[in-house]
C-alpha cells in the first residue's frame, strides 16, 4: 500500500501530508471517476449503436430479400451478396453485446438466418426470422422505439424538401432531379408492396445510420424530433390523401382498432402488413394512411397521459379565469379522470409516494377552484403539478423499470389489496365453522371464486375491447368501499353483542338455525363477492399496467409469492381460530371488522371524491395512509369518524344489554 512517510521522510508533518492528498490523490480520484463515466458512457453508445445497426439491417434484410432471391435462384448478385453480408454483420454485432440469457438464443437466431439465405431459402422464411429476431433483439437490448411527443409533419414536410426531395423526388417516388446520377438508385417510398412491410421506426433508423455503400448518408445530427418527424412524413407517400379518410372513419368507428394502437411506442413500431393479419389489408392501409398524418390522436386517445392532464389543467385555469367556474372544474376532474388516474397503478408501483402528492396534489387543486380561490393561487398550483409531473415522467419512462421493480410492484399490490378481502373471508368461514353450519360454506367460496371469475372477465374487457374509464374505476371502488362497510359496521356490532352472552354452545344449536337461513346464505354469498370483487377490481388494474412494461414472467412469479404468503396467512388464522374460545373469537372477529369498516368508508368516500361525486375540503399538513383509508380531507376522515362512533355506540349499546341480562 502507499504510504506518503515509507518515501519521503523528511516530509512527516500533518499539513504537508493533507497538502499532497488534496493536491495529487484528489484529482487523481476525480480523473478515475470521470474516466470510468467516460468509458461507461462511450460503452453504453457503443451497445445502443450495435442494436440499433443490427435491427436495421434485420429490417432490410426482411422487407428486400426478395429482390436478391425468387424460387431458390438468385435474381440479383449484387443484392445477394449485400444480404449475406448484412447477415453475417448481424451475427458479429451480436456477439458483440454484453452477455444475458437471450444473447445466446439471438446468435443462435441470427446464425438460422445466415443458413436461410446460404440456401437460397424463401423469401418469407427470410422475412419471419429477420423480423422475429429484430423483435427479440429489443426486448433483450431496448432502445428507444418511439418520439416522446407527436411528430410534427409539416416540420417533416420542410425537411423533406430540404433534404431528400433532390434524390427520393417531391412526391417521393424514387425520381428527383439527382436520382439519376446515382449508382444506387433511390427507394420509392410510394411503393405500397415496400411500404407495407416498413414501420416509421425502420426509417427512422435508416434517416439515424444512412446506409453503407449508397448515397443515403447519416442525419444523426438532426435533433431526434426531427428525425421522427421525417420518418413519419416520408411513411405516408404510398398512402393517398383518399385513403386516410377512410382509415379517420374508421378510428373513430371502431374502439377495437384503439385498443390494438393504444400509444406512439406501438404506431412506431407498427407496419401495415402486421396490422394487416387482424383486420385485414384495405383496412390497415387505410387506417395507416389515417395515423401517420395524424398521429397525435393516438396520444388523445391513449388510456392516461400526463399530456392529456397538463393540457386540461391550462383549459381550467383558462375557463376559470374567463369566469367559467364550472368549466374550470369539469376540466380539473377530466385531468385527473382521463389524465392522470389511468397511470396510478404504475406509478404507485414505481412510486407510491410520488403518487400520493400527485392525488392530492390535483384534489386540493379542484377544491381551490370549488372554494373560489385567486386566479393566482389557482395557477401557482399548476405550477406545482407540473413539477410533480416532471418527476412522474421519469418514474414511468422505460429506463425506471427492472425486474426487481416489477417483481415487488406484483408482490406488493397483490398483497396489500388481497389482504383485506382475505380477512373477512377467512373470519366468515371460521364463523361457519365455530357455528357449525358446513352447508353454509358453500355459498361464501361461490362469493370469493365468482368475484375472481368476474375479475378475469374484467381484465378482459379492460385490456381487448372497451377499456374500463377512471370515473368507473372509482365509483367502482367507492360505492364498493361504502357497501361493504354499512355491512360490516352491522356484523361487527352483532358480533360483538354475541361475544357478551353465556352459555354459546346452547345458543348456536337453538338459535343459528334461523340466524341463517337460505336468505343469510345468499347474504354471505353476496358479501363475499363484493368485497373480494372490489380488491380484484383494484388489482388487475395494477397488473394491466404492470403487464404492457414487459417482463410478464416476473410479474406472475411476484403474483404467486404473494398469493402464496396470504395463503399461509388464512391457514394460520383458520388454524388458529378453530381453538380460540367462541366468546373470544367473536369478540377479536368484532373488532377486526370494525377496524375493516372504518378503512373502508374512508377508501370509498375519497374514491367518490375522486370521481367529483363528493366534494373536497382538503386538511392541510394532514397525513394520508391509503392502505389504512386515511386521505387528508375532511369528508374522508369525517366519515371515518362516523363509523367509529357508529362502532364505539354499537358497542356500548351491548355491553349496557349484557349487563341488564346479568342483573
Amino acid at each position: 500500500m502507499f504510504t506518503l512517510s515509507s518515501s519521503l521522510h523528511l516530509l512527516s508533518s500533518r499539513r504537508r501530508t493533507v497538502s499532497f492528498r488534496q493536491s495529487v490523490l484528489r484529482p487523481l480520484a476525480v480523473l478515475g471517476i470521470l474516466l470510468f463515466a467516460l468509458g461507461t458512457s462511450v460503452a453504453a453508445q457503443a451497445q445502443t449503436t450495435d442494436v440499433q445497426t443490427a435491427w436495421r439491417l434485420l429490417d432490410y434484410m426482411a422487407v428486400d430479400y426478395g429482390g436478391a432471391v425468387s424460387g431458390g435462384r438468385v435474381k440479383s448478385a449484387s443484392e445477394y451478396a449485400e444480404m449475406t453480408e448484412f447477415a453475417a454483420s448481424v451475427s458479429t454485432r451480436l456477439a458483440a453485446l454484453p452477455s444475458t440469457p437471450a444473447r445466446g438464443q439471438l446468435i443462435a437466431g441470427a446464425t438460422r438466418l445466415q443458413a436461410v439465405i446460404a440456401a437460397k431459402g424463401a423469401r418469407e422464411d427470410v422475412a419471419r426470422i429477420a423480423h422475429g429476431l429484430a423483435a427479440d433483439l429489443l426486448k433483450a437490448y431496448p432502445v428507444s422505439l418511439a418520439p416522446g411527443k407527436a411528430p410534427d409533419l409539416a416540420r417533416g414536410a420542410t425537411l423533406f424538401a430540404q433534404n431528400c426531395a433532390s434524390c427520393h423526388g417531391m412526391t417521393g417516388d424514387g425520381h428527383g432531379p439527382d436520382a439519376a446520377k446515382l449508382k444506387t438508385l433511390p427507394i420509392a417510398f410510394s411503393d405500397i408492396t415496400r411500404a407495407r412491410q416498413r414501420s416509421p421506426f425502420a426509417l427512422y433508423q435508416v434517416i439515424d445510420q444512412g446506409i453503407d455503400g449508397t448515397a443515403m448518408q447519416s442525419f444523426a445530427t438532426l435533433p431526434s424530433a426531427d428525425r421522427w418527424a421525417l420518418a413519419f412524413y416520408a411513411g405516408r407517400f404510398a398512402f393517398p390523401d383518399a385513403l386516410a379518410s377512410q382509415g379517420e372513419r374508421l378510428w373513430k368507428s371502431d374502439p377495437g382498432l384503439r385498443q390494438m394502437i393504444p400509444d406512439l411506442t406501438t404506431l412506431a413500431g407498427l407496419t401495415p402488413e402486421v396490422l394487416a393479419m387482424s383486420i385485414g389489408t384495405a383496412k390497415a392501409d387505410a387506417v395507416i394512411a389515417y395515423l401517420r398524418r395524424h398521429p397525435d390522436v393516438v396520444i388523445q386517445q391513449a388510456p392516461g397521459s400526463l399530456t392529456v392532464a397538463r393540457d386540461k389543467l391550462a383549459q381550467s385555469l383558462a375557463a376559470y379565469r374567463g369566469g367559467d367556474r364550472h368549466a374550470a372544474q369539469e376540466l380539473a376532474l377530466s385531468a385527473y379522470l382521463d389524465g392522470f388516474e389511468p397511470l396510478e397503478p404504475m406509478l404507485t408501483a414505481r412510486d407510491a409516494t410520488l403518487m400520493g402528492h400527485i392525488e392530492s396534489a390535483m384534489g386540493e387543486f379542484r377544491a381551490s377552484l370549488q372554494q373560489g380561490r385567486p386566479a393566482d393561487e389557482i395557477a401557482t398550483r399548476i405550477q406545482v403539478l407540473d413539477g410533480l409531473f416532471d418527476d412522474a415522467d421519469a418514474a414511468l419512462s422505460p429506463d425506471a423499470a427492472s425486474t426487481a421493480s416489477t417483481f415487488l410492484g406484483a408482490f406488493t399490490i397483490l398483497l396489500r389489496e388481497g389482504l383485506e378481502a382475505l380477512l373477512i373471508v377467512v373470519a366468515m368461514i371460521a364463523f361457519l365453522r365455530k357455528a357449525e353450519r358446513p352447508e353454509v360454506l358453500p355459498y361464501v367460496h361461490g362469493g370469493w371464486i365468482g368475484a375472481l371469475a368476474a375479475g378475469g372477465l374484467t381484465w378482459g374487457i379492460a385490456t381487448y375491447a372497451i377499456g374500463i374509464s377512471g370515473a368507473s374505476r372509482e365509483l367502482t371502488e367507492g360505492f364498493g368501499s361504502l357497501f361493504a362497510a354499512v355491512v360490516l359496521l352491522s356484523v361487527g356490532i352483532w358480533m360483538h353483542g354475541k361475544a357478551q352472552a353465556d352459555q354459546w354452545q346452547r345458543y348456536i344449536r337453538e338459535k343459528m338455525s334461523r340466524a341463517l337461513s337460505r336468505q343469510s346464505a345468499w347474504f354471505l354469498f353476496g358479501l363475499a363477492f363484493i368485497v373480494v370483487y372490489r380488491e380484484v377490481f383494484e388489482t388487475i388494474l395494477f397488473y394491466a399496467a404492470l403487464w404492457t412494461q414487459g417482463n410478464g414472467g416476473t410479474m406472475l412469479a411476484g403474483a404467486g409469492s404473494a398469493v402464496l404468503l396470504l395463503g399461509l396467512i388464512a391457514w394460520a388464522m383458520l388454524r388458529y381460530s378453530r381453538d380460540l374460545p367462541i366468546a373470544k373469537f367473536f369478540a377479536y372477529s368484532a373488532w377486526l371488522m370494525a377496524i375493516l369498516t372504518i378503512v373502508l368508508a374512508g377508501k370509498g368516500v375519497s374514491a367518490l371524491q375522486e370521481a367529483g361525486i363528493i366534494d373536497i375540503a382538503p386538511l392541510g399538513g394532514g397525513i394520508r395512509v391509503s392502505m389504512l383509508g386515511i386521505f387528508p380531507t375532511l369528508q374522508s376522515m369525517g366519515a371515518q369518524l362516523l363509523m367509529l362512533i357508529a362502532v364505539l355506540c354499537g358497542f356500548l349499546l351491548n355491553r349496557r344489554r349484557a349487563a341488564v341480562a346479568v342483573g
